[in-house]
């Protein structure tokens, strides 16, 4: 039998450059100020490295993770994956990728791709994930426009 699969995918445009939604969004200590999904991400952005993040689904208690980095490209692409010590369990990759579109704004791509035995056990967590997403686009977008309106 083969991993089970599921994959979270949400998008947002935002009216600002790929650049000042990557200052938002690489500026880890500052997500508890505005982030209602992922409240606390620390570590160097740099591939390979290990973030410490916490990550609260709406309607659930979240808790802590250490993903290890595995695309750092500023201002266009932050990507990491973690997993839970017994491998083939679980994994997810999370990831965002900001496009440039018409008149110096982003197109924000946010998912999270998983894999692994308990993908269908966790079927209610990843619908309330995919909410917190949303949640937190909403959120970047409006500290990236506010932010620039405020120059």
């Amino acid at each position: 039998m083969g991993l089970l699969t599921g994959n979270i995918c949400t998008e947002i445009d935002i009216d600002a450059s790929p650049d000042a939604v990557w200052a938002v969004l690489a500026d880890g200590g500052r997500y508890a100020d505005w982030n209602p999904f992922i409240t606390q991400l620390d570590g160097e952005l740099k591939a390979g490295g290990k973030l410490t993040m916490t990550a609260k689904p709406p309607g659930h208690s979240g808790g802590t993770f250490k993903p290890t980095l595995l695309t750092v490209a500023p201002g266009k692409e932050l990507r990491w994956r973690g997993s839970l010590p017994i491998p083939g369990l679980f994994v997810g990759e999370h990831y965002f990728v900001l496009e440039p579109s018409a008149a110096g704004k982003t197109h924000l791509i946010h998912g999270e791709n998983f894999k692994g035995l308990l993908v269908p056990m966790v079927g209610g967590m990843l619908k309330a994930t995919e909410v917190g997403f949303s949640e937190m686009n909403s959120a970047l977008k409006k500290r990236v426009e506010a932010a620039a309106a405020a120059k």
